[in-house]
C-alpha cells in the first residue's frame, strides 16, 4: 500500500492554494487506497504558533478532507536528532556564518529564484562536542554529482544540487531543523511512499534526494502539480496572503469553495457546487489542467482572471 502525506506550513490561515494542493494530495490518495497522513510543519519558531495548527486542522476538516493520522513536526524531534547525527557520523556536517547578504554579493541565482550558496565554509570543522556544542547554522555537504529525476508529470528535476543551489542548512542559527533534513526524515520514518505537491516546491527535490542518499533513505515518488496565482503590482505571486480560509468562510460554503477549486484544475466544466468524495468518483491527473491559475478574490466570491 501507497503512504502519502499532506505537509501543509502552520505559518497562518489556510489560503485557496493550501486547499487546492490539500485536495489534490487527498484526491490522489482516496482513489488508489493509499494511507494518508496530515504532517503539521511548525518547526518555524518565530513563524509558527500552536494556534495556527489548529486552525488549519479545522479549514480543512471544513473544506471535507479526513486523514488516516495528524502529527506536528515539532513532535519528531528525536528523529531529526537522529539525522543530524548520521550525518555528522559521515563528516558531511560543518558550520557556516554566511548572512543572506554575504551569499547575495556573490550574485548567482538557482533553480528556485534564490541566491545561490557558493559552499564557501565546506572546510570548516564542527567544534570539540560535535553539531550539539555550535551555536552557528549548519550545513550538509553534498557530493558534487548530477541527480537525473523526472516526476509523473514528466517534470524534469534533474539537477546537480550542490552546485545550482549550494549545500543546504539542515539546522538553523536558532536551533530549529531546517526544512529539507526535516521533511526527508519524517518521509522515511512514515514509511511515505508517494508525494504530491506544488509546482513551486520542486526546485528543492534533487536536494531532497541527495539527501536520502546520504542517510541511506528510499526516495519516494514525485509528482508536483499546478499553482494557484495572483496579480501584484503587475506581477505574479502564490495566492497567499490576499484570502485566508477565515475570510473564505464568512461568505462562502465549503461546497462552493470546493467546486470553485475543481474547475480552476480542470477537474469540473464550471464552478458549480461539489464535495471532494464526489470528485472521487472520475478523478485522473489527466484531467487536471497542468497550467498555474490566476485567481481574483473579490471579498465575496473567487474567480479566474481571463
Amino acid at each position: 500500500m501507497d503512504v502519502c502525506r499532506f505537509a501543509p506550513s502552520t505559518t497562518g490561515r489556510a489560503h485557496p492554494g493550501t486547499l487546492l494542493a490539500a485536495l489534490l494530495c487527498w484526491l490522489d490518495a482516496r482513489t488508489r487506497g493509499a494511507r494518508l497522513l496530515l504532517r503539521l510543519e511548525d518547526l518555524d519558531p518565530q513563524r509558527s504558533r500552536p494556534a495556527f495548527g489548529e486552525e488549519m486542522q479545522e479549514d480543512l476538516a471544513w473544506f471535507g478532507l479526513d486523514w488516516d493520522a495528524a502529527v506536528a513536526q515539532h513532535t519528531l524531534r528525536t528523529q531529526h536528532e537522529a539525522a543530524l547525527d548520521a550525518l555528522e557520523a559521515k563528516g558531511l556536517l560543518y558550520p557556516c556564518g554566511c548572512s543572506r547578504a554575504r551569499i547575495a554579493r556573490h550574485g548567482v541565482r538557482g533553480p528556485d529564484g534564490r541566491f545561490r550558496y557558493p559552499n564557501v565554509c565546506r572546510g570548516r570543522p564542527l567544534p570539540p562536542g560535535g553539531w550539539r556544542a555550535c551555536n552557528e547554522p549548519l550545513r550538509a555537504r553534498l557530493p558534487d554529482e548530477r541527480i537525473p529525476l523526472v516526476d509523473e508529470s514528466g517534470l524534469d528535476l534533474s539537477q546537480t544540487p550542490a552546485a545550482e543551489l549550494g549545500d543546504p542548512v539542515v539546522r538553523r542559527r536558532d536551533g530549529a531543523v531546517a526544512y529539507h533534513l526535516a521533511v526527508v526524515a519524517d518521509d522515511a520514518a512514515a514509511g511515505v511512499t508517494r508525494i504530491v505537491r506544488g509546482r513551486d516546491i520542486a526546485p528543492s527535490t534533487a536536494t531532497q534526494v541527495a539527501l536520502q542518499r546520504a542517510l541511506g533513505l528510499p526516495t519516494p515518488r514525485y509528482r508536483h502539480h499546478l499553482l494557484l496565482l495572483e496579480e501584484r503590482g503587475g506581477k505574479l505571486a502564490k495566492l497567499h496572503g490576499s484570502v485566508g480560509a477565515d475570510a473564505l468562510r464568512a461568505v462562502l460554503g465549503a461546497e462552493a469553495v470546493c467546486g470553485f477549486l475543481a474547475f480552476a484544475a480542470g477537474l469540473r466544466p464550471s464552478p458549480a457546487t461539489t464535495t471532494p468524495h464526489a470528485l472521487c468518483a472520475d478523478f485522473a491527473w489527466e484531467r487536471v489542467e497542468p497550467r498555474d491559475r490566476v485567481v481574483r478574490w473579490t471579498g465575496t466570491a473567487l474567480e479566474l482572471a481571463p
